[in-house]
């Protein structure tokens, strides 16, 4: 039977408090007040005092509003049925289809063992060179995009979920304008590859606690399709969103702050969703890439300070391109090697290349006389950026070696490069071995 109460003691913000027994923590519950019915979830107990947070927010809730408890967790429906479709942070239809009932399944569960997981070993190719080339995504890795305001992250997102060798997407908008949401569903529709992909959108319109549901739900959904053998892929944007929700949850609990405000288990709900990626051993894979903004630009803010703690590197966003400096991925070793022989020489060639054309640009902002040798790296500096670093730039790894021996020969002569002589005599343009 289910337990109700018809009293509330205490309302704050979108958290209410009843006295109650017998309740679990993160139990769901249902509230009826007069302006209708909406869930909420238990996420404090303290000496038979029960703290619920509203899903959609407690205003109108009045004091003899009635709250019933479930007896149960948060459950969202799994089945084959959720590709296609786009859902509010609580699973409930956003696309105005039918609702799932037909497998429930529980959001928040613990992540896999560590000593059961598979070691990652196969490369995710999204046709991006910054990031095939550079800093390969690896399968069950779990990696950040740093990005200040007004990057292109969320198009790069699209760019990676339509062009990304896997079986299935999972987007998590969180705090979402309205048409990013659009554009995310009309960009995956149009190249077709929405019935590959299952959407989880808050948008900033929608109550704040919902947000909070977002990466477990998309989670939960994730790791259920790769026990059945898929390779998932996992888009979380913005985690920034999602912290700033927590520290107005943590706020109206009274609980005490930590840097800038945030609660301090900000790590811990971080590093709790983070380590959902897996590689499980004879079934699918969970990768994720997610979207953190750095207010003011700042890598030090707490969110992206405890996110690099957790991560396997990060993809560092800035003029709207992959800065080949800031980005990191701490797995591309494991792949790297079983792509392509030259796929290393390549990649260390043109970094060492580009930071010296860096240090070119700095000269010539100071007035110094340049050399041929510096002239030489100006051209190639601008190719590097132009045909490569830029993020409309779309080619497979093999074509994007090619290209990066074509900018190389180009710009330079093949000995003053540094690369190996066997690998100039096999792979330099007008001098490959047949």
């Amino acid at each position: 039977m289910f337990k109700v109460y018809h009293r509330i003691h205490q309302i704050v913000g979108n958290v209410i408090m009843v006295q109650a027994d017998d309740v679990a923590y993160g139990e769901l519950a249902r509230v009826t007040s007069r302006r209708g019915e909406s869930l909420a979830e238990v996420i404090r107990l303290e000496r038979g005092r029960v703290y619920l947070q509203v899903f959609a927010g407690s205003r109108g809730i009045a004091t003899d509003a009635k709250v019933r408890f479930l007896g149960k967790p948060l459950q969202v429906p799994f089945t084959e049925n959720l590709l296609g479709r786009a859902f509010t942070g609580s699973g409930v239809p956003r696309d105005h289809g039918p609702e799932l009932e037909e497998e429930m399944i529980d959001i928040g569960g613990p992540s896999v063992n560590p000593a059961k997981r598979v070691i990652p070993s196969r490369m995710v190719r999204t046709g991006i060179p910054m990031i095939d080339i550079f800093n390969t995504l690896v399968e069950s890795q779990k990696l950040p995009i740093f990005s200040s305001a007004g990057e292109p992250y969320n198009p790069l997102l699209a760019r990676i979920a339509l062009q990304a060798e896997v079986d299935v997407i999972v987007l998590g908008g969180m705090g979402l304008k309205y048409d990013d949401y659009l554009y995310f569903r009309d960009a995956l529709d149009e190249q077709g590859a929405l019935t590959r992909s299952v959407l989880y959108v808050h948008t900033a319109a929608d109550p704040t606690v919902e947000c909070l549901l977002v990466p477990d739900v998309s989670l939960a959904v994730a790791e259920r399709f790769a026990l059945e053998g898929k390779r998932v892929l996992v888009l979380l944007t913005d985690m920034t969103n999602f912290s700033d929700a927590l520290k107005e949850i943590a706020i109206t609990m009274e609980q005490i702050p930590s840097t800038r405000g945030y609660p301090g288990d900000l790590y811990s709900q971080l590093a709790r969703r983070y380590e959902k990626a897996v590689d499980f051993e004879g079934a699918g894979s969970v990768t994720i890439l997610a979207v953190t903004t750095m207010p003011g630009d700042d890598v030090t803010h707490p969110v992206p300070d405890n996110t690099g703690y957790i991560t396997e590197g990060q993809f560092y966003l800035k003029n709207g391109r992959i800065e080949p400096f800031g980005s990191l991925s701490r797995l591309k070793q494991q792949v790297n090697s079983k792509t392509r022989e030259d796929h290393r020489t390549v990649m260390d060639s043109m970094i060492q290349l580009y930071a010296q054309y860096k240090e070119v640009l700095e000269k010539q902002a100071m007035g110094f006389r340049l050399s041929d040798w510096d002239r030489k790296l100006l051209k190639y500096g601008g190719r590097f950026e132009n045909e490569m670093m830029d993020l409309t730039v779309n080619l497979p790894l093999e074509k994007a070696l090619d290209l990066g021996w074509e900018i190389m020969s180009d710009c330079f002569d093949s000995e003053e490069t540094g690369i190996p002589t066997s690998m100039i005599e096999k792979f330099w343009p007008g001098r490959r071995s047949v």
